[in-house]
């Protein structure tokens, strides 16, 4: 099966896409878990 530049950019901007939507996720989620922690120690 061979790949023209086109399917190759299309697949490899996918990918990015998809990487860059968990990362913006897991930045968030680890940013909240950090801010909302509760400082009292009873």
């Amino acid at each position: 099966m061979t790949q023209t530049l086109y399917e190759h950019m299309l697949h490899s901007e996918t990918m990015i896409y998809i990487i860059m939507g968990i990362s913006l996720v897991a930045i968030t989620l680890y940013w909240l878990f950090l801010t909302g922690r509760d400082d009292k120690m009873d």
